[in-house]
Order: C-alpha cells, then structure tokens, then sequence
C-alpha cells in the first residue's frame, strides 16, 4: 500500500510538471504574438534595453540580470522557488524562439493588425499563466512577483496590481531611455486588463494558489522512494 501511494505521488507531481510546461507553451505563444505585432516592446524589455545603454551588459545579459534581482525581490516577499520556476527559466526563451522561427507570416507592418494581434497574445499569455500556476509548482521571476506584491494589496484585483507594476518598470525603462512605442503602452495597460477579464470569466484567483517548494517536493519524492 505505502509503494502504491508513493508510486501515485511521483506520477501526480510528474503531471504537474507537464502542466507547467504545456501552460508555459501557451504563454510563449502569446509573448510570441506580442512581438510579431511589431508595434514596441513591452515594459520588460524596455527597461532591459534601457539597462543596456548605460551598461557594459547587452541586451540579453541585461534581461537576465534583472530576472536575478526580481527572483531575489521574490524571496524577500517570502515566494516559495519551485521545480516551475526551474522549468520556466530553462524553457520559455526558448519557447518563444521556436515560435518565432516557425512563423511563416512575413513580418506586420500594420498597426492596427499589430494592436489586435497583440491584445490575442495577451489572451494566450494569461491563459498559459492560469494553466502553470494551477500546477501548484510556482512561477517564473516575475510571475511570483506580480503575485508577491499582490498579496500585499489583497483587495485589489491581480490585473490592475500587474498593470501598477508594469507602470513602474515602464517608467525605470523610460528613464533609461528605453524605447516606448504603442505597442508598450498597450502592454502597460492592456496586459492586465484582459489578464483580468480571463481570470473573472474562469473564476481564478493567483493568489489563492499553494505553491511548493523545490525543498518541499524534492523531500517527497525522496521520502517515497
């Protein structure tokens, strides 16, 4: 009996795992659509660029500097690091330029074709974020911070926290002389808006989610085996 349940764990934290990476394809795919809206970078890479123009750090060693800072500001506000946040930094950039390179669509030179194309990303990215965060197995960087700083104003819906908190890295990328486009804009607002409206539709709540530790799982399956 004690094999069986620990046999019937491995393969529920197994499925779990592939849920996150199913949820974090979906998500690429809607960050994929943001970039071939053509239409500016969202906040993040905004102030990723920003970064790179008063530093010797390119572009991508910029981003990734600051997923360092943000995974440090999420243990400060006490966010569990799980196997997802693992597995989305090893595999959603990658997600995404797999994405990029099947596109066969020439690249969008219209702007309204961009904003409607972009808002669509936002659909999938916030369907993608439900479908990981249930997992149970936390989330990347930001993802755990947007739901850190969420808890801390628990009457204010998740979407407007994440369009706040996009405001302010927008900003920080602006003052570094980021590029700003429509397309950033958009993201600023638009993001949490639909992320909202997608999360009132299917009732979900990020906040209300449990998430595990890598500690926490790894001395469970190591106490099943």
């Amino acid at each position: 009996m004690e094999r069986f349940l620990s046999n019937r764990y491995r393969k529920v934290i197994f499925r779990q795992w592939l849920r996150v990476v199913a949820g974090l394809l979906v998500f690429a795919f809607g960050v994929h659509l943001t970039i071939y809206a053509n239409i500016g970078l969202a906040p993040w890479d905004c102030l990723g660029m920003g970064i790179s123009y008063y530093t010797p750090l390119n572009y991508g060693i910029a981003m990734t500097s600051v997923a360092v800072l943000v995974l440090g500001i999420d243990l400060l506000l006490k966010e569990n690091i799980g196997y997802g946040t693992i597995i989305d930094a090893l595999l959603t950039g990658n997600f995404v330029q797999m994405f990029n390179d099947l596109n066969p669509l020439a690249e969008n030179n219209s702007l309204w074709a961009g904003i409607a194309v972009m808002i669509v990303g936002f659909v999938f990215m916030a369907i993608g974020m439900y479908i990981y965060m249930k997992a149970g197995q936390c989330c990347g960087p930001r993802d755990a911070l947007l739901v850190g700083v969420g808890k801390r104003f628990p009457k204010v819906p998740i979407g407007y926290v994440q369009i706040g908190m996009w405001a302010v890295v927008l900003l920080v990328g602006w003052l570094l002389d980021g590029p700003v486009g429509i397309g950033t804009l958009l993201s600023t607002v638009g993001a949490g808006v639909v992320m909202q409206i997608v999360y009132d539709l299917i009732h979900f709540e990020p906040r209300d989610i449990k998430h595990r530790s890598v500690v926490e799982i790894t001395a469970k399956l190591n106490f099943s085996r």
